[in-house]
């Protein structure tokens, strides 16, 4: 497969993030809630000092209007808990006044030293049905207001959904040069348009390798007609062990109490159900085989549970860096794994795979920020 263009150097070394469950979507058994697993400051605040602890680069916290913890009052609480590890705040554009989100961006990126990354999302609020045009519109409006709020010192915007003049940007400039990174997901041509022109990572969910190399290169097209290039990722769940047999079976333990009915509420109550990228998640598991997997080592189970993201990459520590290795050699450079529980997988995966990989920091690839000791694997516990 062509590898696509990239903006940052150092082919050699990915961005492996993990995933803090903050949006009560951990379980031992999908879809069958536990309380001693459920969306708490303690339990999720662990889950991303243990992923620093193992040398994961960057966290996804993620935004719902599920029962959860709001995404940025617990990426400013994990601020001085953390001193390594990147915080990928989720941002649904149009939910907060862009030019407070700008300033509340601003603020978190200088509590966090440059730790600080932004997954930009367009999604409808609750009670809201938005067209899909006009979701896109308001993000990249968002996304436009917040580039003059870093860069500029006044803020001049006139969009259908905004307007401002000549508003001053002060203090709101951030700890990085030009602000965080711009992490995107979306399926839409509206999606790839705004991703192509304004963002910096483009974020994909598993499908099979061919669909991804599509993705990739359309999202590639509309760059180039702006004179940008991207990086790109992969969000996939993980389920790692010792061999391959292990591996599948805890993918059948953990949907082994599940209910079909129950998992398709757990699906419908998602405010981005009915998205492209569901629809396409839902797809993988029509083309699956008997046994969930769509293609070797990807398995559509999870999807059963959750809406998003819905299949893991299941197999032996060789099996996961083998296709970790097909995919970096397709150009991604930014991995957003996760597992069930979050806690245990994170142990897995941080043992087994994660020592084995050569990581870096994207915002010190970029050179937003200094580089500590750039594009190095960092040991369990290691501190900087």
């Amino acid at each position: 497969m062509t590898v696509v263009p990239v903006t940052s150097a150092d082919l050699d070394a990915a961005e492996v993030s993990w995933f803090a469950a903050l949006c009560s979507d951990d379980y031992q058994f999908l879809g069958v809630p536990d309380g001693t697993l459920r969306s708490s400051w303690e339990h999720c605040s662990q889950i991303v000092k243990t992923a620093e602890d193992l040398g994961f680069r960057n966290i996804l916290c993620p935004s719902s209007y599920q029962v959860g913890q709001d995404t940025l009052s617990f990426v400013a609480g994990c601020a001085p808990l953390t001193d390594r590890i990147n915080m990928l705040a989720a941002v649904r554009c149009g939910e907060m006044q862009p030019i407070m989100l700008a300033r509340t961006i601003a603020t978190l990126d200088h509590m966090l030293k440059g730790r600080l990354t932004v997954n930009i999302i367009s999604s409808d609020f609750p009670g809201e049905k938005a067209d899909s045009a006009f979701r896109y519109q308001r993000s990249r409006e968002v996304v436009e207001i917040l580039k003059q709020a870093w860069t500029r010192d006044e803020i001049n915007h006139e969009g259908e959904v905004y307007s401002f003049a000549n508003v001053s940007t002060d203090p709101a400039r951030p700890y990085q040069t030009g602000g965080p990174l711009l992490y995107f997901g979306g399926y839409s041509p509206d999606a790839l348009e705004l991703c192509g022109q304004h963002c910096d990572v483009y974020l994909m969910w598993p499908e099979k390798m061919d669909e991804l190399a599509g993705r990739m290169k359309a999202v590639n097209a509309v760059a180039e007609r702006y004179g940008r290039t991207l990086d790109y990722g992969l969000r996939v769940h993980m389920i790692v062990r010792d061999t391959e047999a292990e591996a599948r079976e805890y993918a059948d333990y953990i949907v082994s109490k599940l209910d079909d009915d129950y998992g398709r509420a757990i699906r419908e109550r998602a405010l981005d159900a009915g998205s492209l990228g569901v629809s396409h998640q839902a797809k993988n598991r029509e083309l699956a085989d008997q046994y969930g997997y769509v293609e070797p080592n990807l398995w559509t189970g999870v999807g059963r549970a959750r809406s998003g993201c819905g299949a893991a990459l299941v197999g032996s520590t060789d099996q996961v860096l083998s296709k970790i290795e097909q995919y970096r050699k397709m150009g991604m450079r930014a991995f957003i794994f996760s597992g069930y529980p979050h806690l245990d997988e994170a142990n897995h995966f941080g043992t087994k795979v994660l020592p084995q990989l050569k990581t870096c920091s994207l915002p010190e690839a970029y050179g937003r920020v200094p580089a500590t000791t750039p594009n190095t694997p960092l040991g369990a516990g290691e501190r900087r």
